[in-house]
């Protein structure tokens, strides 16, 4: 199976950045990497504290999963796309928070639709919607949870 790689996650990044959110401040700096796969999550942003500089650095993390080539790009930027809103609402960056809550009142889609992402947005939903669950069964298989047996033990005394 064909898989995407750190360069490839980058240029994208770049790409989406350049494109759609060049006029956002880059205020500190900002690290894009392949994440653990997940059934449920596509992507995070976080601060992560260095010894460098004034500000923590930022790691956008993606989906691991989204390696796959079966996965098509349009996802991928869909979801760096959404991270990026989040930087620029001053989530986990150095960025003055621009609303209370990360996702209040659909300030993300709104965001992604004035920037002109409007069409990979929808394609992206419309894609996750028909074939998220069924890729995620056929790729990543729930695992058996064993039970743990309890060892008693029993101190007598005579």
């Amino acid at each position: 199976m064909a898989m995407r790689d750190n360069y490839w996650l980058f240029n994208i990044f770049e790409e989406v950045w350049n494109r759609h959110f060049g006029d956002i401040t880059q205020a500190n700096d900002i690290k894009i990497k392949w994440g653990r796969m997940a059934r449920a999550q596509l992507g995070s942003i976080k601060k992560r504290k260095t010894g460098l500089g004034k500000h923590p650095e930022t790691v956008i993390t993606i989906n691991g999963l989204f390696k796959d080539l079966r996965i098509p790009e349009f996802v991928v930027i869909g979801t760096i796309a959404h991270e990026i809103s989040h930087y620029a609402h001053g989530f986990s960056s150095p960025l003055k928070k621009k609303y209370k809550t990360p996702h209040a009142g659909g300030i993300v889609r709104n965001e992604l639709k004035r920037r002109g992402l409007e069409k990979i947005l929808k394609a992206q939903k419309k894609w996750l919607k028909e074939n998220w669950q069924n890729y995620i069964k056929e790729n990543f298989p729930k695992k058996i949870r064993q039970r743990r047996r309890r060892m008693r033990i029993v101190v007598k005394w005579i």
